[in-house]
């Protein structure tokens, strides 16, 4: 059982505090909202700003993605990282496009059937796009109930019951139906989450759940889970795989094997591994005259 959770508090809060994001706008449709939550996925809101803008300005609709070819989706991608996330929407608009008459569903399974739209994208868009008052977890909302509700530090791995919990604290009708507000409250709690109940140094005192948080009143616990590594990036594969990505985004056409070698000279062995997972990722092509060429 959640206790309860005053959200008339969070949603005030937010009335606040709410970040002006373009995607948030009344005039971006679903599409835009969707190219926004596949750019957001493990990239910071920052990074994303500029890409998303220019992104719905060149391709306004599904249709207008799916007509483009992929190597330019691809460079449009620039270096936003994971790069298969620009292959996915690009067929995702392509599925959109010729199966949905170019507008995006608003039904969450109807959603996930898409390439690529996993379970938390899917009610995203149900919620933002649309209204819809189905519950959206993301790190952030997980990490505010663990505290708020349970009184843990951290949220631990991803659990069944996590849609449970974020159903249980969402604001009701006085017959128990979800409230209008149902919505409004998921997007509150992603914004409370990203600035204030941080992962890292959570700035309590500005917390609209302060008076009625769990952890709080436990003393602020420390988690007892294990501290997860930090990922580095310098000598990886990934940061191999952006390099070769790189010489192709910037040639207007094919390159010969010698101009990718150059790119990686560290490795030559993590060179190789770094372009076999690229051409079977489909991010890379090979020509029939043995150049490399972006994948399309």
């Amino acid at each position: 059982m959640v206790p309860s959770m005053p959200p008339q508090s969070v949603l005030g809060w937010f009335d606040d505090n709410v970040r002006d994001l373009p995607w948030r706008r009344d005039d971006a449709t679903a599409w835009h909202i969707l190219i926004s939550e596949f750019m957001l996925q493990q990239t910071p809101v920052a990074r994303v700003l500029q890409p998303w803008r220019e992104w719905v300005a060149r391709w306004p609709s599904p249709a207008d993605m799916a007509a483009a070819d992929g190597a330019d989706v691809l460079r449009a991608w620039g270096k936003l990282g994971y790069p298969r996330r620009a292959q996915r929407l690009h067929a995702c608009a392509r599925a959109i496009a010729a199966d949905h008459g170019n507008i995006v569903p608003d039904d969450v399974d109807e959603l996930l059937a898409l390439p690529g739209v996993g379970e938390y994208t899917a009610r995203a868009v149900a919620c933002f796009a649309y209204g819809q008052a189905v519950p959206v977890v993301d790190t952030n909302v997980r990490r505010v109930i663990a505290r708020a509700c349970h009184g843990l530090a951290e949220a631990g791995p991803p659990k069944r019951t996590d849609l449970d919990d974020a159903l249980a604290v969402a604001p009701r009708n006085p017959d128990g139906s979800l409230a209008a507000t149902a919505p409004r409250f998921s997007a509150a709690l992603m914004e409370l989450g990203a600035l204030v109940c941080t992962a890292r140094n959570p700035r309590c005192d500005e917390c609209p759940l302060l008076a009625t948080c769990a952890w709080v009143a436990a003393g602020k616990p420390a988690s007892t889970s294990p501290r997860k590594p930090s990922q580095r990036y310098e000598g990886t594969d990934r940061q191999a795989r952006g390099r070769l990505l790189d010489v192709l985004r910037e040639s207007p056409g094919p390159v010969e094997r010698a101009r990718l070698d150059v790119a990686w000279p560290i490795d030559p062995g993590q060179r190789a591994r770094a372009l076999d997972s690229l051409l079977v990722d489909g991010l890379i092509e090979v020509t029939d005259d043995g150049l490399f060429r972006l994948g399309g």
